[in-house]
This record gives structure tokens, sequence and C-alpha cells, in this order.
């Protein structure tokens, strides 16, 4: 996602600025999500783009931007820590839900969608299409987060190519 246009985006920020404004959120910034992004900036992304979708679909925007903003709400390093209960996709899901509900008032939706959003690893379906919305957005950026700085040194090679 191109850094911070969400800011620009007025109804969205609406949305979701009583979410941003709490410690609950903000403490996301201090983990590292896909190598090169924090988890507060791949949640804004997914939040972001799941909500612009969704717009043009007129579907649940509302749903779709908070729980997009909480679906990683969980305080952990998912590269080292290990659960006996089973793997990181399984898990987190539940763990990012019960602390979204410690923060504010969920819908059914929005607990499909946080509960869900990993479903392919947890054959757990999708109820609602706003559901499988942030799951393939979150699927997008994760690649797109973790392949990003290769493909700013491939433009800066293409770049200094076409200079040359």
């Amino acid at each position: 996602m191109k850094k911070e246009i969400w800011r620009q985006d007025s109804e969205y920020v609406d949305l979701i600025s009583d979410l941003l404004e709490t410690s609950a959120v903000q403490k996301l910034a201090n983990y590292t999500q896909h190598h090169h992004s924090t988890r507060l900036e791949h949640s804004l992304s997914v939040s972001y783009d799941s909500y612009v979708i969704a717009k043009r679909l007129n579907l649940n925007t509302r749903a779709v931007a908070r729980a997009g903003l909480l679906h990683d709400l969980f305080y952990y390093d998912w590269r080292t820590t290990k659960f006996n209960l089973g793997s990181h996709a399984f898990i987190h899901p539940r763990v990012a839900l019960r602390n979204a509900e410690k923060i504010t008032e969920l819908s059914p939706m929005e607990k499909d969608i946080i509960l869900k959003h990993m479903w392919g690893a947890t054959l757990a379906t999708p109820k609602y299409k706003e559901s499988m919305i942030v799951s393939l957005v979150d699927d997008y950026e994760a690649v797109n987060e973790f392949f990003s700085p290769l493909r700013t040194k491939w433009q800066h090679r293409l770049q200094k190519a076409s200079n040359e």
C-alpha cells in the first residue's frame, strides 16, 4: 500500500480512529510482521485496502475497516513463539479476537472476519463476503510486504539502466 494514503480518506479514518487511538492497537507498531513491515503497518494496509474493495462492492465498509485493523491484534513474534495447541495460523486469530473484544464491541461479522482471516490454514470457512475480502487482502499484503525491498531494488536497477 502506498504509505499513509489512508490518512487522506476521512470516511475511512472516521471508521477506525477510536481503535487507532488505543494503546492496544498502537502497540502493534512494536512488532515486525513480514520482515519489512510492522504489524500496525500491515494491519492498516489490510484494513484500508479491504475497505476500498468493500466500498466498491457496496458491502459493509465499517466491519471490514475495523476488523481488518484488528485481525492481527496479538503481541508475540510468530516466527519464534510456538504453541502446543496448534500452529500460529490456527491460534493467532483466536488471540486477536479475544484482544479485540477487550477494546471494542464487535458485530458478528467483525468476529467472523477476525476469526476466519486464516481460513485456508484453519479450514474455518468465512460466513460473509467481507470475511473473504479481508482474508484475500491479508494474503496479498503479506506477499507485497515481504517482497517490497526486492521490488525497490529492481526498480532502482531498471532506472539506473535506463539512465545509462
